[in-house]
């Protein structure tokens, strides 16, 4: 490996750490639910909008982090946001009551998507363009790690010891991201063509409001019904509380085979097809997963592939953004990581509300598959306007090489 692709490789890496770092925070409260909701005196319930409460962070802080620094040098503004990440999470340590909690939850959250976004935009500029899925699948492959051993060791640390530490040395590894990213990552100065006004602008393509949507009605689906794997996975599955950080790896390791397989699938079938096609796999395993969680074996295999469905559809749905956001690259891929937690937080929302009303552990599920359905409707909408618009720009072109050819045989 010549002396560039180390540097190139390191770069990612250390991006990849900060990845692996957000994931943990993300994805641990879902495993420590009952010990959340115990330390704050709340119920099961209730204790879900702490998910909603991160989310929300992503959500408004991600579009609001990347057109505030759109001028901003993308080194130093990746080392701040992981600062800040930092921060936040040792923070936690002064909370213990639900408002508290929600607080910290959602500073938390403000810095994860603008990291995601401009670290994707950042990624894909170090490679070639046919590898752009792939770098940007390495650096969002920090969530899937984290879900194979993040998440289940600092769920395990969690239970035994308490719910604060995992928060804390997730604030730790978010400070040694800092470094990492200060000693691995080249000088990303900006290119001169960055602006409030350039970045914005994304949001004038139809395309990238429908890539949006079909972020957050098709990941809600998940969310609605992983917000409460914990407590289904013991009620449903009966399984022991203290096995679920092994449930919380297999999805882990879904995560990780489904980042490793976006590129070849984006490079075999295409973004959007790849998008459409997982979905539609996401919307039927979902339908059958409050059944299939009854057995224990099966739910465990459910759980593994809805880990990698989804995990193959968010490089492909973050390269779809960037690819039609044109000059607002860096606004699309962070609300990218916005329309992901909004999904996060409707589904937990409405998880929430279907266990409120009495329905059930199944239920959260057979919601979820209802969202995901929707998902699938708005990327085919988005792929046959693509289609139309393609053809509407063709024909003229046609047109005019068919005007130069009786020209030329005219002469």
């Amino acid at each position: 490996m010549s002396p560039a692709a180390r540097r190139t490789t390191l770069a990612i890496l250390a991006l990849a750490v900060g990845g692996f770092a957000i994931g943990t925070t993300e994805f641990v409260t879902m495993g420590l639910l009952p010990q959340i909701a115990a330390g704050t005196d709340v119920d099961i319930a209730t204790s879900g909008h702490y998910v909603s409460a991160y989310a929300l962070g992503v959500v408004v802080g991600a579009p609001l982090i990347a057109v505030a620094a759109a001028k901003a040098p993308r080194k130093g503004l990746l080392m701040g946001l992981m600062a800040f990440f930092a921060v936040a999470h040792l923070a936690i340590l002064a909370a213990d009551t639900y408002p508290t909690v929600m607080a910290a939850r959602f500073l938390a959250g403000l810095p994860h998507g603008a990291f995601f976004g401009i670290g994707s935009v950042v990624a894909a500029s170090l490679v070639s363009h046919r590898r752009r899925t792939s770098a940007v699948a390495a650096i969002l492959g920090g969530l899937g790690v984290a879900n194979v051993v993040g998440v289940p060791l600092a769920t395990l640390l969690g239970q035994r010891f308490s719910w604060h530490l995992p928060y804390v040395l997730v604030g730790i590894l978010g400070g040694l991201t800092v470094v990492a990213i200060a000693i691995f990552l080249p000088h990303q100065p900006p290119s001169g063509e960055e602006s409030m006004r350039g970045e914005m602008q994304a949001l004038r393509r139809l395309q990238v409001w429908l890539a949006l949507l079909v972020g957050v009605v098709g990941f809600g689906g998940m969310f609605a019904m992983y917000s409460f794997i914990t407590p289904t996975m013991t009620e449903l599955a009966g399984l022991d509380e203290r096995s679920i950080p092994w449930v919380l790896a297999a999805y882990g390791i879904g995560m990780v085979a489904g980042m490793v397989l976006s590129g070849r699938v984006a490079n075999r079938v295409g973004v959007l097809q790849g998008i459409i096609g997982a979905l539609v796999l996401i919307a039927l395993l979902l339908a059958l997963f409050g059944w299939a969680a009854q057995t224990l074996w099966l739910a465990v295999v459910m759980v593994f592939v809805l880990g990698l469905l989804p995990s193959i559809v968010v490089p492909l749905l973050q390269t779809r953004l960037m690819d039609v956001a044109h000059e607002g690259q860096s606004l699309a891929a962070a609300l990218n990581h916005s329309t992901l937690n909004t999904a996060n937080a409707l589904g937990a929302w409405l998880g929430s509300v279907v266990l409120a009303a009495g329905w059930g552990y199944g239920a959260p599920s057979l919601v979820g598959a209802g969202l995901a359905v929707l998902g699938v409707g708005v990327a085919v909408l988005s792929a046959v306007l693509e289609r139309r618009s393609r053809a509407t720009t063709t024909a003229p072109d046609r047109q005019v090489d068919q005007a130069v050819r009786r020209v030329t045989t005219n002469a």
